[in-house]
């Protein structure tokens, strides 16, 4: 057994900055929490932040959250274990299933939902909550997933090949998923998403999600071993800042213009959306994982990925392409709270389970 004096002393000459990323890791709902919070009691600097800026002498235009996303992403592909991939490609089942289950479970989660959004008495059949639910479920596995799958000893190779897979193909899956489901909205919001769909063909989910996250493998691959070392002890952190500061950057768009004119009905059904998308979506995933009969860890990765949708992308795709539309924010900041809910639930019971040799 170790002694009290050598864990002590060994913890001590941890570097600062892992110390920092264990910290944030150990907090990462609290911190998200607190985000909101700020968006809400002081949306001023989020809401400068969400404008576009045109940098002096030069004609370019800088956009904050497109530029948090390239950030999130690039340090998501950065950090990506090179090994892992090749175990990881030679089962490859469960990368088809994870793709696959990524494209199924929208087409047969949200007509159900829309199907109940017609008995409201909203004017427009809840078209509106309807749009921000299709561009949130249509994006690919959120990069963050990769750090509940490590909370709760998931398999982080499968996770990081979800990751992979579901955003190197977005820019074909996420115009597709909009095309299919854009004939369950009505009104003015088909016209809406059909304006979301060809900027996401056009290049948002190229330039935005797909380059970052090849740029971070290719240094991950070019880079010295020296260089690299170092480079991945900074990187965590400031990815985890840089999620925070996207979460907080988005929902100043919605919760600032909500401190303005304040709607109960509106946030409640967002809410409601929100969590019966989400809901349907992890329970969906993990019954798919039982009948596959995967291990736990590779279970609960399944799980997660078919649950955690890139909230932050889909937010900054209504920002760019729907900047008069801020309400549109509100389901998708939900979605986004309830599905860290869930995967921290889902963690802690994968903590619990006996490990099987």
């Amino acid at each position: 057994m170790t002694p009290p004096t050598v864990v002590r002393r060994t913890s001590e000459r941890r570097p600062r900055t892992e110390r920092v990323t264990a910290w944030l890791r150990a907090r990462l709902g609290r911190a998200a929490v607190i985000a909101y919070a700020a968006a809400l009691l002081l949306p001023g600097p989020g809401l400068w932040l969400r404008a576009p800026h045109i940098l002096p002498a030069t004609a370019l235009t800088l956009r904050t959250g497109p530029l948090l996303l390239s950030l999130v992403l690039f340090c998501a592909g950065l950090q990506v274990p090179l090994t892992a991939l090749g175990r990881l490609f030679r089962r490859p089942l469960v990368l088809v299933a994870g793709l696959a289950l990524h494209l199924m479970i929208p087409l047969a989660v949200v007509p159900v939902v829309a199907c109940l959004l017609r008995y409201t008495p909203d004017s427009d059949g809840g078209s509106g909550l309807l749009t921000a639910m299709i561009l949130t479920v249509s994006m690919p596995v959120a990069a963050g997933a990769t750090v509940w799958t490590d909370r709760g000893d998931g398999d982080r190779s499968a996770m990081v090949g979800l990751v992979l897979v579901s955003t190197l193909a977005s820019p074909i899956t996420t115009p597709l998923l909009l095309g299919k489901l854009a004939p369950l909205l009505s009104g003015g919001y088909t016209h809406t998403l059909a304006v979301s769909g060809r900027l996401a063909q056009d290049g948002f989910a190229f330039t935005s999600v797909v380059m970052p996250c090849a740029a971070g493998l290719l240094c991950s691959f070019v880079l010295p071993a020296r260089w690299l070392g170092r480079l991945l002890r900074g990187v965590p952190p400031i990815a985890l800042i840089g999620s925070l500061a996207l979460t907080y950057v988005n929902a100043s768009g919605a919760l600032g213009s909500m401190i303005a004119r304040p709607r109960p009905l509106l946030i409640a059904a967002a809410l409601l959306v929100a969590a019966l998308i989400c809901g349907l979506s992890f329970a969906l995933g993990q019954a798919a994982a039982r009948v596959l009969r995967f291990d736990a860890g590779t279970a609960s990765s399944l799980t997660l990925a078919c649950g955690m949708n890139n909230s932050s992308a889909s937010a900054v795709l209504i920002s760019t392409s729907m900047p008069g539309k801020p309400h549109l924010l509100l389901p998708v900041l939900a979605y986004g709270l309830l599905q860290k809910t869930a995967a921290n639930r889902i963690t802690r019971a994968q903590r619990g389970r006996p490990v099987r040799s």
